[in-house]
């Protein structure tokens, strides 16, 4: 029997999970209010403020911490990696702490997993599927220019997780399927699984692709440029306006995709048009991938929190049906993800890999 405990640091919440096995023996969500966090000048000056609160309960709990032998927290934005689990080195927390790709509230994932680590005898700390995962073929990383390159940033955890749980279904392997894995939340990214590798995703980070309920999506590139020159706007508006404050939030002023679900429902004509040209878009992107897998494809998969609205979920299936089988598996479950991973290291079903960059 396996303990494996599981940390997913969110920008104001921390999500954490002991498992035994398959089985999760705790799960709990430590909120973070805005005010608490601007204590703190930056995400990493946080570190001891969260692992201190993942101790604290998982002590309150009556769990015996030295039986816990892996504990695996959500990767940061260090340098690309090939998918899989990777044991936590220095080079990898040194990275965390700069935050290669940019400052995020997961950095703080291989750091708490690293410390907890090191207080328990023969523990190890891992990270697995981090946002940075990149498995592009080189011919998408291709943008157009030589200045600008197409970079992989985007639910790699989630799109792996339900892509792997779907084969399991199957009763395939994920390395013997194509798929198109689509997670529909705050950020939206679609990816084409060819074989177990992603071989083109949108950057779902900088909010490339559909709109989204917070992200702006590709915009028209002429008109952007026009506007970031205008000197109406700030490089921190600009950058506001691509993501945190875009899609559903620049047309109807909320991120709620049910809210704006039910005020289409109730005849709202502005929300209808913004919710029907989101699944275009998402849609659009799908046919995207199509192209990506050469129309070989064993499934189109819609996951993430918005999969839960059948409203979306039926727009898009009608929409690339034809392609291939729609499947949705609504929602998310990182820690569980997190967790299986460690689990497959500790079975011996894999093996983790090293951090070398």
């Amino acid at each position: 029997m396996y303990k494996i405990l599981a940390i997913n640091p969110g920008s104001t919440s921390t999500k954490f999970a002991v498992y035994s096995d398959e089985e999760c023996i705790l799960k709990k969500t430590l909120r973070h209010p805005m005010p608490e966090l601007l204590r703190y000048k930056d995400v990493i000056s946080q570190f001891d403020f969260r692992k201190g609160l993942i101790i604290d309960a998982v002590i309150e709990e009556g769990i015996n911490v030295d039986e816990i032998k892996y504990i695996i927290g959500r990767g940061g934005l260090t340098y690309p990696l090939e998918s899989g689990v990777y044991l936590v080195n220095h080079r990898m927390l040194e990275h965390a702490r700069m935050g290669i790709y940019g400052q995020h509230a997961s950095n703080l994932g291989p750091l708490i997993a690293d410390f907890i680590a090191l207080q328990i005898p023969f523990a190890k700390a891992y990270i697995a599927d981090p946002v940075v995962t990149d498995e592009m073929e080189d011919v998408a990383r291709i943008a157009g220019h030589p200045n600008f390159e197409r970079r992989s940033i985007f639910h790699a955890l989630n799109q792996k997780a339900v892509a792997r749980r779907h084969a399991a279904l199957s009763n395939k392997k994920y390395e013997e399927l194509n798929l198109i894995v689509v997670h529909l939340g705050g950020g939206i990214s679609v990816g084409a699984h060819k074989k177990g590798r992603v071989a083109d995703v949108n950057n779902a980070f900088d909010g490339e692709g559909p709109f989204s309920p917070e992200r702006s999506g590709t915009l028209p590139v002429g008109q952007l440029i026009e506007l970031c020159f205008s000197g109406k706007y700030s490089k921190e508006q600009v950058t506001r306006m691509n993501v945190g404050e875009g899609g559903y939030v620049a047309y109807l002023g909320t991120n709620h995709a049910a809210d704006v679900e039910q005020a289409a429902k109730n005849g709202d004509k502005k929300a209808q048009s913004i919710q029907e040209a989101l699944c275009y878009q998402v849609s659009k992107m799908i046919g995207e991938m199509a192209v990506v897998l050469e129309g070989k494809i064993d499934g189109i998969i819609l996951t993430g929190g918005l999969a839960f609205s059948q409203t979306i979920t039926r727009n898009i299936g009608g929409k690339v049906s034809f392609l291939s089988e729609v499947f949705v598996y609504p929602g998310e479950d990182e820690l569980e993800a997190l967790a299986m991973n460690a689990l497959r290291v500790a079975r011996g079903e894999i093996q983790a890999k090293t951090y070398d960059k």
